[in-house]
C-alpha cells in the first residue's frame, strides 16, 4: 500500500474514531498507564522490558502515590505475599540503607528508586494531565483524550490510542469512562455471604464511653460538634454508599537542620478539635503523643504518622463525595484534608486545652526541609484508602481472605488483616462514637485472582485494572496494600503484553503460561530467579526431632519452633533445586518469637564443603510492619542439582530453635 493511501486508511479510521474535526490525532503506543503510583511505574516497567511501547500518564505531579507519600511504615502482612518487582524495589531501597531489604524509608528515597526502575527502562512520565473523554469501539477502548490538569483548554488536549489500556490509580477514573461497572461504599453482608462487611460498631480507633456530641453539653438542640454527622446507626451488616476515612501519613522532622516550624494553617478552626480537646480532658492520664498517633520512627529522625483512637488523622465522614465526584470536587476534599491536618498537629502544639507534656513532645517536630520541596514540605498524595472497585470477572471476598475459598487463576498474594478504618462518627445512646472500623486478621497468604483484574468482557476487552481490582469493601481492605498493588501491576502488565501478542481479549489470556512467565523471570531481566526452599516445602526439607507447627507469625503459611527445655532436640534440613552452578547469597529467616535462644547453630553443604555457623539472637533486628527478618549466611558457589543444603539444629540449645525458610539468591556480581 502506497504512503498516501495508508494515511488515507489512518484519516478515515480517525474520523471514525468518534472524535470531532479539532481534535489531535492519537499518540499510538501497545500500552497505555494511567496513574503514575508505584503500580503505575512497575506497570510501566513491566512492559518497556518485555518489549512494548508505554505512555505512563500521570494526573497530578507525584511520582510513586502513597509509596512516595508518606507511607514509609510499609503495610506488609507477610513478606511471603511479595515477590518479583515489588520484592526488588523494597530490595532496591534496602541497599540504600545498607541492608538486604527495607521496608521503612524516607518519601525521598522511594520517589528516587522508583524513578530509577523509569530510567532503566527510558521511560518518560507524562504528568499533568488527566483523562477528559474515552472512545470505544464495541468492547475495545480505541483512545483516551487528556487535559491539562493544571490548565485545562481545548487547544492543550493530546489524545491516545493504544491496543491495552491500564488503570493504575486509586481512583479508578480510566475505568469508570469505560462504562466497566463497579461499586463504592460497602456491600451488606448478605450480598456475598459475608460476615463483617456494611455497618460494624466495633472497638477498634474508637472514642470512649461519655464523651458528649453536642456544641453545648448535655443538650442536643445546641446543634453537634464539628466532625459529628447526624446519620443513625443502622443494622449491623446492611450496606451503604460511605468511604472509610481518608488521611495523610505525615511526615515530620525532629533534626533542627532539618526542621520547618509548623504553624497556625490558612482556615484554621479550633472548634474543629473541640471533640478531641474533650477526650483529652476525659482522660487526663495519656499525656504521650502515641496516645493519639501511631508515630512509627523513619530513617534519619523522620517519621510516617497515622491515625489512632477516636479522633486522630483520619477526617471521618468527610470523603463520600470523593469517589465519583468531578476534579474540582476531589480538590476541595484534598485541601479540607490538608488543612484539618496540618490544624491537628498546630492544636497538639499550641492549644492550652493539650496537656504540657504533650505540647512540649509536638514542638519537637516539624515538616522536613528536605522532603516534598515542591509542595511546601507537605505530601501531594492524599491516603485514598477505598475509592472505586470494579465488579470484575471475579469478585475477591472475605471468604477468599480467610481460605475457605481459594481461586486457581492466582497472580499475586495478599497477606494483611482485613482492614477498614471508620466510615462515620455520630451519635449513640447521646455519646459520640465512630462507626466502620474492622481489623479481622489470623489468616496466612491468599492468591488474588487474575479475574479480579479485568473487567467482564462483555464490557471492555483490553483494560486491566491493578489497583481500583474487584473485590468487596471488606476484601479490599486487605488487598489494598502498596507492595500488593505492585506485584498485581506487574502481573497485569505481562497479561497485557501476552494479550497483545497473542491478539486476544485480556481475558482471553493463558493463566498457566502467564503463572509460569510470572515465576521464570520474576525480574523481568531474563536471570536466574532466586530459590525459596519453605519449612512446608515437604520435597525439599526434612525434619528429625521434636518441632512443631506454629501457623502465625512465619514466612508464608507457618514455621517450625522448638520449646525451651524439649528433650527431643534434631534438625530441620532445607535442599534446594540448584539449576545452574553459580554464586548464591544464602539466607535465613527468623520469626519473632518469645525466649529465642541466645544462640542458634547452622551448617551450610555447598558441594564437598561444610560451613559451621553460630547465629546469635542479638543480631537479628527486626523492623517495622513485619513478623521477621532474613539473617545473610554468606555467599558460596552451588553446584548443580541437590547437592547443596542448610541444617539447623536445635541440639544443646537453651531457649527456642525456630526454622522457616532459606533464600538462595544469584549473585549479580
Amino acid at each position: 500500500m502506497s504512503k498516501i493511501l495508508v494515511q488515507v486508511a489512518c484519516f478515515i479510521a480517525f474520523l471514525l474514531s468518534g472524535f470531532r474535526p479539532g481534535t489531535p490525532p492519537p499518540e499510538q503506543v501497545d500500552i497505555c498507564i494511567y496513574g503514575a503510583t508505584s503500580a503505575g511505574v512497575i506497570a510501566a516497567f513491566t512492559a518497556k522490558k518485555m518489549g512494548k511501547s508505554v505512555l505512563l500518564i500521570e494526573p497530578g505531579n507525584h511520582l510513586g502515590g502513597m509509596t512516595s507519600g508518606g507511607l514509609g511504615y510499609t503495610d506488609i502482612g507477610n513478606k511471603y505475599a511479595i515477590n518479583g518487582l515489588s520484592r526488588d524495589f523494597y530490595r532496591r531501597i534496602g541497599k540504600h540503607y545498607g541492608k538486604f531489604e527495607q521496608w521503612t524509608f524516607e518519601p525521598h528515597i522511594a520517589k528516587k528508586y522508583l524513578q530509577q526502575y523509569l530510567d532503566e527502562a527510558g521511560i518518560r512520565v507524562v504528568y499533568h494531565s488527566r483523562i477528559k473523554d474515552l472512545t470505544k469501539s464495541g468492547t475495545d477502548i480505541k483512545s483516551i483524550v487528556l487535559e491539562n490538569s493544571i490548565k485545562p483548554e481545548a487547544k492543550t488536549n493530546r489524545v491516545v490510542s493504544a491496543k491495552v489500556f491500564m488503570d493504575c490509580t486509586y481512583e479508578g477514573d480510566l475505568m469508570a469512562k469505560a462504562n466497566v461497572k463497579y461499586a463504592v461504599g460497602r456491600e451488606a453482608n448478605a450480598d456475598y455471604n459475608e460476615t463483617i462487611n456494611g455497618v460494624q460498631l466495633m472497638t477498634g480507633h474508637q472514642i470512649p464511653d461519655g464523651i458528649d456530641p453536642y456544641k453545648t453539653v448535655g443538650k442536643p438542640e445546641s446543634g453537634l460538634l464539628w466532625g459529628v454527622s447526624s446519620g443513625k446507626l443502622d443494622e449491623t451488616g446492611s450496606g451503604d454508599k460511605k468511604v472509610q476515612a481518608y488521611n495523610y501519613r505525615i511526615c515530620l522532622s525532629s533534626d533542627p537542620n532539618n526542621m520547618v516550624t509548623i504553624t497556625k494553617p490558612e482556615g484554621y478552626d479550633p472548634a474543629h478539635y473541640e471533640l478531641l480537646a474533650r477526650l483529652i480532658q476525659a482522660h487526663p492520664e495519656k499525656k504521650k503523643l502515641t496516645d493519639y498517633f501511631i508515630w512509627s520512627k523513619m530513617p534519619n529522625s523522620k517519621t510516617d504518622i497515622n491515625n489512632k483512637g477516636g479522633f486522630s488523622t483520619d477526617m471521618i465522614g468527610m470523603n463520600y463525595d470523593y469517589p465519583d465526584g468531578n476534579y474540582e470536587t476531589r480538590e476541595k476534599i484534598i485541601k479540607a484534608h490538608e488543612t484539618y491536618t496540618k490544624g491537628l498537629l498546630y492544636f497538639f502544639g499550641r492549644d492550652p486545652r493539650v496537656p504540657a507534656e504533650i505540647q512540649e513532645a509536638m514542638l519537637k517536630w516539624g515538616y522536613p526541609k528536605d522532603e516534598y520541596t515542591d509542595t511546601g514540605n507537605w505530601s501531594p498524595q492524599l491516603y485514598v484508602r477505598e475509592a472505586r472497585r470494579m465488579i470484575g470477572n471475579y469478585v475477591m471476598t472475605q471468604a477468599n481472605c480467610e481460605g475457605k475459598e481459594v481461586v486457581k487463576d492466582g497472580v499475586g498474594m495478599a497477606a494483611y488483616t482485613m482492614d477498614s478504618h471508620n466510615i462515620q462518627r455520630i451519635v449513640v445512646k447521646g455519646m459520640a462514637k465512630n462507626e466502620g472500623n474492622v481489623e479481622i486478621g489470623g489468616f496466612g497468604p491468599y492468591p488474588i485472582a487474575y479475574g479480579s483484574l479485568v473487567p467482564k468482557e462483555k464490557e471492555c476487552t483490553n483494560l486491566l485494572v491493578p489497583v481500583c481490582l474487584s473485590a468487596t469493601h471488606i476484601a479490599y481492605g486487605s488487598i489494598r496494600m502498596e507492595p500488593v498493588f505492585m506485584v498485581l501491576a506487574q502481573s497485569a502488565a505481562v497479561a497485557a503484553v501476552m494479550a497483545i501478542d497473542s491478539k486476544v481479549a485480556v481475558q482471553k489470556v493463558n493463566i498457566a503460561q502467564l503463572q509460569a512467565k510470572l515465576k521464570a523471570d520474576p525480574l523481568v531481566n531474563g536471570g536466574t530467579p532466586e530459590i525459596l526452599v519453605d519449612n512446608e516445602d515437604t520435597g525439599h526439607v526434612t525434619v528429625k526431632g521434636g518441632w512443631s507447627t506454629v501457623k502465625k507469625g512465619g514466612y508464608g503459611p507457618s514455621f517450625l519452633s522448638t520449646k525451651d527445655g524439649d528433650t527431643n532436640p534434631g534438625t530441620v534440613t532445607f535442599t534446594p533445586d540448584i539449576p545452574v552452578s553459580k554464586a548464591y547469597n544464602v539466607y535465613v529467616y527468623f520469626p519473632k518469637v518469645a525466649k529465642l535462644a541466645p544462640e542458634m547453630k547452622l551448617s551450610v553443604t555447598y558441594g564437598k564443603e561444610v560451613k559451621n555457623i553460630t547465629v546469635k539472637e542479638s543480631d537479628i533486628v527486626v523492623e517495622g510492619q513485619t513478623s521477621g527478618e532474613w539473617y545473610n549466611l554468606g555467599k558460596y558457589n552451588l553446584p548443580k542439582g541437590s547437592n547443596s543444603q542448610v541444617s539447623i539444629s536445635s541440639e544443646g540449645e537453651k531457649g527456642a530453635v525456630v526454622a522457616d525458610a532459606i533464600l538462595f539468591v544469584p549473585d549479580s556480581k
